[in-house]
């Protein structure tokens, strides 16, 4: 059986801020670092062992791989860093505080700029986007690797895995809006031998895991 493990990074210090956040480079909050130490320590406790690491350049996501690889006592891990890994690019939108763009431009419209597939806020990028430089890269540079039987840990954002996530289990671009990638949690992929996936899974209990989605889901509520 063939798998691979996407890890979105830890709460970043704008992620806490409920801030739009994109390629601008933060680091993690504490709780993010707690997030990303929790990862290893589960993805060790199911027996997981990694020899190939792919991330995008952003600090967060490369901190959240190094305390991941150190919970699980695991060094010399090849790493491939790559920018079509990045988050998604909100252009006019980074910086800004999502509560307060909703009270001031109404929820529709900042779920729009959040979750849709097509639309791209001012300066910045749609999630067709994002996905138009992810698909091409998982072909390219990680499906190679993961074909040589090398065992994967792919750690990005969440629009970049909300894309690659799109694009293996081929989900239309109308229900696309509701997925959500929580921060912190192993996401297991298994692929058949022709390498399409089979399943996928979250290494969280059913509770945790709805927390966790709802947090991410509730960012931009006005309440």
């Amino acid at each position: 059986m063939t798998k691979i493990v996407l890890l979105r990074h830890g709460e970043s210090v704008w992620n806490k801020k409920g801030l739009f956040t994109g390629c601008h480079d933060v680091g993690l909050s504490r709780l993010g670092e707690a997030e990303a130490r929790k990862a290893g320590r589960v993805l060790k406790k199911n027996g997981f062992v990694f020899n190939y690491a792919f991330s995008s350049p952003l600090k967060r996501v490369r901190r959240t791989l190094d305390l991941v690889l150190s919970a699980m006592q695991t060094s010399g891990v090849p790493i491939k860093i790559n920018p079509a890994l990045n988050e998604r690019r909100y252009g006019d939108l980074e910086g800004k505080n999502k509560k307060s763009l909703t009270k001031q431009y109404g929820e529709s419209q900042v779920f729009l700029w959040r979750r849709s597939y097509a639309t791209r806020p001012p300066g910045g990028e749609s999630l067709k986007d994002v996905e138009k430089r992810v698909a091409p890269y998982w072909r390219q540079a990680v499906l190679p690797v993961l074909k040589k039987g090398k065992s994967i840990i792919l750690v990005a954002s969440g629009n970049s895995l909300r894309a690659l996530v799109k694009y293996l289990d081929k989900i239309p671009a109308a229900e696309v809006a509701t997925l959500n990638i929580p921060t912190g949690l192993p996401l297991v992929y298994e692929f058949d031998d022709k390498f399409k996936p089979l399943r996928h899974y979250y290494l969280a209990s059913p509770k945790e895991l709805a927390a966790a989605v709802k947090k991410v889901a509730h960012q931009a509520k006005a309440k």
